[in-house]
């Protein structure tokens, strides 16, 4: 967006501010739309963008406006709204330099791991306001001006390169986290034959103080190898991360468990850690075992999005 609105286009946010019923869609989801017709981000399944274009092409608002779709039968049908859902969007106008300078102190402030709260009037200028500390819904409208709390993307640090880190790092990318894989040990980045994922060779306690310690960073041990395993677990534990968890049967966790404790973790720390990892569905093939840690990775970050990125 920062791009159309520098070259001097005329641009509308839209946010999904509420649905009832089924919706392809959550609270919160974007469509970015350029006075060209370029567009980015989604707010359906592709039945409700094709419209949206067109409306801001024909007459796109100057002011906030509301748009309601799912209200009727005609509506549904027309849109193929799932399950006789309804979505409610605001289709918000930016432009000029207020509009530039709203847009990339946003992307400058996320660049920067800060949670955010946008206040959007429906008379005058959106604002932007660094948070700290919030509760309740991520997005709300209080009869003047919709208010939107924001979270920097979820990060996720894998230590240790294989088949199992392979499936994880394909599967948590479609989910839209940004996945490093580490592997420190000379042998196993010599043998690394997936050039399409990019290996970082940074020892994970290095990388876990440098880029992953914040509250919206997971980690996963799948090495298999406590050399470097249990380092990053060590630093992981001393951190704010949302997820850490470790790859190993029972009997391994069980093990694991007990050297993090001779070197100084005590209970509390060690309760956080997930191990075995993933969802117990029972897996064997290194896709399914990258499956249930994917499901499990979605269903914290589901509960991270709603206990801490709300207002």
């Amino acid at each position: 967006m920062s791009e159309w609105l520098q070259a001097g286009q005329k641009a509308w946010l839209c946010t999904i501010v509420e649905t009832w019923g089924s919706s392809p869609r959550p609270v919160g989801s974007w469509l970015a739309i350029a006075e060209s017709g370029h567009w980015s981000g989604s707010v359906s399944g592709g039945c409700l963008e094709e419209d949206l274009l067109r409306r801001t092409a024909e007459d796109g608002p100057d002011h906030p406006v509301f748009v309601d779709y799912g209200i009727t039968d005609d509506d549904r049908d027309h849109f193929q709204l799932p399950c006789g859902g309804r979505i409610r969007l605001l289709v918000e106008p930016l432009q000029g330099r207020a509009g530039l300078d709203h847009v990339q102190s946003l992307a400058a402030a996320l660049r920067r791991r800060e949670p955010v709260v946008r206040y959007v009037p429906m008379k005058g200028v959106a604002a932007l306001e660094h948070a700290l500390a919030m509760t309740g819904t991520s997005v709300r409208f209080d009869g003047e001006q919709l208010i939107h709390a924001l979270q920097p993307e979820c990060r996720l640090l894998l230590i240790g390169a294989g088949e199992v880190a392979r499936y994880v790092f394909e599967f948590a990318t479609a989910a839209e986290f940004a996945v490093t894989l580490c592997e420190p040990r000379e042998t196993f980045a010599a043998g690394w034959s997936f050039d399409q994922i990019p290996l970082d060779r940074r020892l994970p306690d290095d990388l876990i103080s440098a880029q992953f310690g914040d509250a919206w960073s997971g980690i996963l041990a799948l090495a298999h190898d406590p050399r470097i395993d249990d380092m990053g677990l060590l630093a992981a534990l001393h951190s704010d991360a949302f997820y850490i968890g470790a790859m190993g049967s029972r009997k391994t966790s069980e093990a694991r468990r007990e050297r993090l404790a001779s070197l100084g973790l005590d209970k509390a720390a060690l309760e956080r850690l997930r191990a075995p990892i993933g969802v117990d569905i029972p897996s064997k093939t290194p896709a399914e075992i990258a499956i249930s840690i994917v499901a499990d990775l979605i269903a914290a970050r589901h509960h991270l999005r709603g206990a801490a990125s709300s207002l």
